[in-house]
């Protein structure tokens, strides 16, 4: 199979993240997962694993913890989703660098070789077409799928750890088959009602689904308190000591700018002073923190310590795209994968805490599952100017229908309507005005597009 075929052959698989579904609970079958990694030998069972759930912040968090697990020493994998321009972006290997030589600076380190890619495709096809016809589960998904090719991945990889991101929820999610040293819970707001829940206990439940029957160490970030109920309970059933943020474990912001945070963290885990991101916003820091407590709690009973060095390295070397990131400085462009309501609040909070003189254009696509009304709320009120435009993608809500779900949060600003993503930024370019920052936010699928099209855009005038 060449490459172009190995991308046809995956994509036609069912993807949940293109295509809403009432019934997606319904569909995930853990079983279904499990009976295929038997056939090729449980690669799971290979590495150790640091699992990750939660709403928000997800990637960072695995991106931040990974980072650190590298400079420490070790070869990692890293498996996160939904990707931005490539779906290799979602399994990567971060090898140790030589510590006399200057760090490695990528978008997307370590990202799988398409030839890589292609020949572990070519390999595990007649047995994925072979399961798919004959497992009493159904077919495997699309996510199921790459979940299974990383864990294969990483065990030809000789990985020491592997950070897994889940999809979507947590206890039916394919990575939840791993046995994880330790367990990350970002924050959890309003996200895929109709797929997880429609409270926030129910949702939580989900997402605490990859804490198991065996004791493991729990991190959470600050929750609602229906939700930190839920974590509590399922930690007390399973044996698991959880810890959390904000109240066994504190960070102090010691400096902010626009290259990076300054800060320190203190609590049941240790002390690590003078911590430095290049990620921006309030909502990083509890990101950052997470990631810290999660290789502080792996360690925490072995005779191997680092040094805080290890640390500040891992974190102030940490490349994650699309997060509050400048992508242009003529005109200033900040892409934001927002899209979720709790998402959106933040990046406003950060965007007027950074930029508190900037005009802003926003550049809005949403998914039509998401929250459009709440997502509406808060962003269409930043706008001097407001631009609306929808990803080549099945779940993209059309933008007159964003349009019409928000219009009341609208004030003297006319909207503009637009078909793609590239016309959006056409239309930025050719008039950028004085004193403007155009912010592309609302889907992480408008957001890759955005990040891809900007780099061959002609120079603005």
């Amino acid at each position: 199979m060449s490459y172009l075929e190995v991308i046809k052959y995956l994509d036609s698989f069912v993807n949940y993240e293109k295509k809403p579904d009432e019934l997606y609970l319904e569909s995930l079958k853990l079983e279904r997962v499990e009976g295929f990694l038997r056939v090729i030998g449980h690669p799971q069972q290979s590495f150790k694993s640091v699992h990750v759930a939660g709403t928000k912040g997800k990637g960072s968090v695995c991106a931040f913890t990974a980072y650190i697990l590298r400079e420490a020493g070790y070869k990692v994998g890293l498996f996160t989703s939904p990707h931005l321009t490539d779906v290799r972006e979602r399994i990567r290997v971060l090898r140790p660098q030589d510590p006399n030589s200057k760090p490695v600076v990528e978008d997307f380190e370590g990202m799988i070789p398409k030839k890589d890619f292609t020949d572990l495709v070519t390999r595990l096809r007649p047995r994925i077409d072979k399961y798919c016809e004959i497992s009493q589960y159904g077919p495997l998904t699309f996510f199921e799928i790459y979940t299974i090719l990383a864990f294969e991945y990483f065990k030809e990889q000789k990985v020491d750890f592997a950070v897994l991101e889940t999809g979507m929820g947590g206890r039916l999610d394919a990575t939840n088959v791993v046995k994880p040293v330790i367990c990350g819970i970002t924050s959890i707001s309003y996200d895929h009602t109709n797929k997880l829940g429609n409270t926030l206990a129910e949702i939580a439940t989900e997402k605490a689904g990859i804490i198991k029957g065996e004791a493991v160490t729990v991190i959470s970030a600050p929750q609602e308190e229906e939700v930190i109920k839920v974590l509590r309970k399922k930690c007390e059933e399973s044996g698991a000591v959880l810890y959390e943020i904000n109240k066994d474990i504190k960070f102090e912001l010691i400096s902010l700018n626009i290259d990076h945070q300054e800060f320190n963290i203190r609590g049941s885990l240790g002390r690590f002073n003078n911590l430095k991101i290049k990620l921006l916003g309030s909502h990083q820091l509890f990101n950052a923190t997470l990631a810290v407590s999660l290789v502080a709690g792996i360690f925490m009973n072995s005779r191997e310590h680092f040094k805080g060095g290890v640390f500040k390295k891992g974190l102030q070397n940490t490349c994650w795209p699309a997060r509050f990131e400048i992508v242009s400085h003529d005109p200033l462009i900040i892409l934001d994968g927002a899209h979720n309501v709790a998402s959106a609040r933040v990046l406003k909070e950060t965007l007027k805490r950074t930029f508190p003189d900037k005009k802003v254009t926003l550049v809005l696509g949403i998914s039509r599952d998401k929250d459009v009304l709440g997502i509406t709320r808060e962003l269409f009120p930043l706008a001097q100017r407001l631009i609306l435009t929808c990803a080549d993608n099945s779940r993209a809500a059309r933008p007159a229908d964003i349009l019409s779900t928000g219009k009341e949060f609208l004030t003297d600003q006319k909207a503009e309507i637009t078909r793609s993503v590239l016309e959006a930024l056409k239309i930025v370019r050719s008039n950028p005005g004085r004193d403007i920052l155009v912010l592309v936010a609302g889907s992480l699928f408008v957001v890759g597009e955005a990040r891809g099209i900007v780099k061959n855009l002609p120079a603005a005038g």
